[in-house]
């Protein structure tokens, strides 16, 4: 399952967090955004109560999207203990953002 996040819920989501998270910052008028959201949708059932995986809206969500430098969509950062450990700036294959939830996994 994919969170929703929002500017007011990003902090108590993201920074509170007992595991990874992923979140998928998207708009809707991009089109990788929307192949990268089925496949943060088929990962996040993979990895379960893991790895939590959330999606900000970047049009509707500014403070979040300027707080983390996104200028680019799809752009997804991943978080462990409410710190940035990693930012990826594209649409990627499903096994390589498989390697890279592993690691984060593996890592925490």
């Amino acid at each position: 399952m994919i969170v929703t996040l929002t500017d007011e819920t990003f902090a108590a989501t993201v920074r509170t967090s007992d595991r990874p998270v992923v979140v998928d910052f998207w708009a809707e008028w991009c089109p990788p955004c929307h192949a990268l959201s089925r496949t943060l949708g088929e990962l996040a059932e993979e990895f379960g109560d893991r790895l939590l995986v959330a999606e900000l809206d970047v049009e509707d969500n500014p403070v979040a999207t300027q707080t983390y430098g996104v200028r680019a969509m799809p752009t997804l950062v991943l978080f462990r203990d409410g710190e940035v450990i990693a930012t990826m700036v594209g649409n990627r294959p499903k096994s390589v953002l498989r390697e890279t939830l592993r690691g984060v996994l593996a890592a925490a």
